[in-house]
């Protein structure tokens, strides 16, 4: 094979690198244009004359902070807290968990049984938080208390208690509220403490035969009630 055989072309190939030299041509023409033009001395210059130098001479001539005095550090240092001792603190501790003392009344003070509230209450000599809402609680039971002895019901006070307590109170019947006999139904006569289910069943039955009890001399011919309930159920008790 001669050398010329090797820088034969076929009319394709000649085709294939006119094109190829033409897209290079291009090519680089295209990244010349692109490149950014170089600054001219004069504007370089100009940046450079206007950032300003730093004036050593003014930071020189400056004088250096003057630190403050000992005394004025004292001065302007916060006053520091005095550290409280073991009984101090113990004391304010103590003071703020200390619930606050009810006062009591003064020897010779009554309070009516049935209006007095909770509060009023709890400032009876023997008279706390407990017993004075197991007071309130019976009382609503009741309808209201119609004699002081009644005390000796609520539950927690014995003999001691009641004769500790007796002395502070008065009763005002006419606070007590009655159970109107021919009107209520079994299941509401049953709920007062002093009415037992058979008593408040025998009511019934015997309000069914007679239409209208008149009083307690209808109630007292049963076996149901004796003279010892006539005594606590009757004034509770309204036959109107």
């Amino acid at each position: 094979m001669a050398w010329r055989d090797f820088f034969y072309f076929s009319k394709g190939e000649r085709q294939a690198l006119v094109v190829l030299l033409a897209l290079i041509i291009i090519t680089g023409m295209i990244l010349i244009l692109r490149q950014p033009p170089a600054p001219a001395p004069q504007e370089e210059a100009t940046r450079t004359v206007a950032s300003p130098a730093p004036d050593t001479a003014a930071q020189a001539v400056s004088p250096a902070p003057e630190k403050p005095s000992a005394r004025q550090q004292a001065e302007t240092r916060p006053a520091r807290k005095q550290r409280e001792s073991i009984s101090e603190r113990t004391q304010r501790m103590t003071s703020l968990d200390r619930p606050r003392r009810t006062e009591k009344f003064e020897p010779g003070t009554t309070l009516e049984l049935n209006t007095a509230d909770t509060t009023a209450l709890k400032k009876v000599p023997g008279i706390g938080s407990a017993y004075a809402t197991r007071i309130v609680k019976y009382r609503n039971l009741l309808g209201g208390f119609h004699t002081v002895t009644q005390l000796r019901e609520v539950y927690g006070v014995d003999e001691d208690k009641y004769a500790a307590l007796s002395p502070w109170f008065t009763v005002e019947a006419s606070h007590v509220r009655k159970l109107p006999v021919n009107a209520l139904p079994m299941d509401s006569l049953r709920k007062h403490p002093y009415i037992s289910y058979r008593q408040a069943r025998a009511i019934e039955r015997l309000r069914k035969q007679k239409k209208q009890l008149s009083g307690w001399e209808n109630l007292q011919l049963l076996d149901e009630f004796t003279e010892a309930d006539k005594l606590r159920i009757l004034p509770y008790l309204s036959f109107e």
